[in-house]
């Protein structure tokens, strides 16, 4: 795995002055981990952006503390929901020499015969699964090679991934990763919706506000034969 450093100072600048900071190309970050209480950090955005965008939740990152290096993981990545950038970065610092625990994204490769000669459909079960590791060995991806799904019904599940085997897969090995499914039909049919059924699309508000008011109706006719 490449070792990706990322340079960082102390920050004592907290609360609502923090986004002063950030307006001056600073990203707050916070590390807390092994053998460390946690400890507010700046990061320059331009350069720790370029290498978030890059890494993923299983990447070790190396954090350069004023001159002293931490081996931490990405934790949770805080970002504008307007502007889509970074606006705080979690890391925490791990053992080198301790296995630890962290998630791992699946990436499909290859072409299915499946796919390519029945018109089958993927279907994904897991997007990403839980694996036990030293930092150092923890891959960045679990790529699944879906060359082997010849046709419809065929799957692969955890218990078929061929990984190194530093790294254990955590997740039942029952659970299935991808499935070949055969193509929906081009023309569905048609049902007429049933009376009292709701309707897709319609708004459920409405139908219980309509409800209600009917109700209310039934109650005004008992009172007036009162």
């Amino acid at each position: 795995m490449e070792n990706v450093v990322i340079k960082a100072t102390k920050r004592s600048i907290t609360g609502k002055q923090v986004r002063a900071l950030r307006r001056t190309g600073v990203l707050p970050a916070i590390m807390y981990g092994y053998n460390l209480e946690p400890v507010n950090i700046s990061l320059n955005a331009h350069d720790a952006t370029r290498i978030l965008d890059h890494i993923t939740a299983s990447s070790l990152v190396t954090i350069d503390l004023d001159g002293k290096e931490y081996p931490t993981l990405v934790r949770e990545r805080q970002r504008n929901p307007v502007k889509s950038v970074y606006v705080h970065i979690d890391f925490q610092v791990v053992s080198m020499t301790e296995k630890i625990r962290a998630k791992v994204g699946v990436q499909l490769t290859g072409l299915s015969p499946a796919v390519k000669d029945f018109s089958a459909i993927l279907v994904t079960g897991y997007s990403e699964l839980e694996v036990e590791a030293f930092p150092q060995d923890l891959p960045e991806r679990i790529v699944v090679d879906v060359a082997n799904i010849l046709k419809i019904g065929d799957s692969i599940h955890v218990r078929d991934l061929v990984i190194s085997d530093k790294v254990k897969i955590l997740d039942n090995p029952s659970e299935m990763i991808v499935l070949a499914t055969a193509p929906k039909a081009e023309v569905e049919e048609v049902v007429e919706p049933v009376v009292g059924e709701v309707v897709e699309g319609a708004e459920p508000e409405v139908l219980e506000k309509g409800k209600k008011e009917e109700e209310a109706g039934e109650e005004g006719k008992k009172e007036e034969k009162k």
